[in-house]
């Protein structure tokens, strides 16, 4: 009997943080895909406050936010540690993890939306960039020499951004303007993990665009 369930969907870059979690651990569980416009009372139920996926169910009891989620799971479940052992690995990690969770609405601002809010969402975005640029200079990883839980959260700007960019057809991303983001990211979507764990680029692609199309 399956005591892990995900309320998710399918085409969100936090719930997919978690499967990525829970795939990396080995652990089985059952994705309950949500509806937004009519939301679950499972959904209600567990995550009373905010009423926002992804919410892990783990023998009945609901925890929530993603990247609370990620570190429940690694502290939880046996299988490849997912935080780094090191103190200091660790909080850059998480320091990552909150600075592009905070990026998020400035993307979708820069590309669902018109007018004010696409031209405050691009200078934003181009500043988050700028600081991703001079970070990664040749580097694969955000911290340390493997892939973990800052490269899990960073799945927005190296496999949706890129979506996102093309679906719009806004151009901020260009290896000229930001050639070691663009290093990294290439390393990224080609990386087996990603490849694996990540929605079909042509199914995400068709859906933003007709997402996009209807704002």
């Amino acid at each position: 009997m399956v005591d892990v369930k995900l309320l998710g969907l399918w085409y969100s870059p936090a719930s997919h943080k978690v499967e990525w979690a829970l795939k990396l651990k080995g652990v089985k569980y059952e994705f309950i895909g949500e509806n937004l416009q009519n939301k679950s009372p499972l959904l209600l139920e567990f995550n009373p406050v905010h009423k926002k996926i992804p919410v892990l169910i783990h023998n009945g009891k609901p925890i929530c936010e993603s990247s609370v989620i990620v570190e429940y799971i690694d502290e939880t479940f046996e299988g490849p540690s997912i935080l780094p052992k090191d103190p200091y690995d660790r909080a850059l990690a998480r320091f990552w993890d909150k600075f592009l969770d905070d990026k998020m609405g400035a993307v979708v601002n820069t590309f669902l939306h018109k007018g004010v809010e696409q031209e405050k969402g691009k200078e934003e975005v181009c500043e988050m960039l700028k600081i991703l640029d001079n970070e990664l200079k040749d580097k694969k990883f955000f911290v340390g020499d493997k892939f973990g839980y800052a490269d899990i959260a960073a799945n927005f700007v190296g496999y949706w951004l890129g979506v996102f960019q093309e679906a719009s057809g806004v151009e901020l991303v260009t290896s000229e303007n930001f050639p070691n983001f663009c290093a990294w990211r290439d390393g990224y979507v080609n990386c087996s993990q990603v490849k694996e764990y990540m929605p079909l680029r042509n199914d995400l692609l068709a859906f933003i665009q007709a997402h996009a199309s209807k704002t």
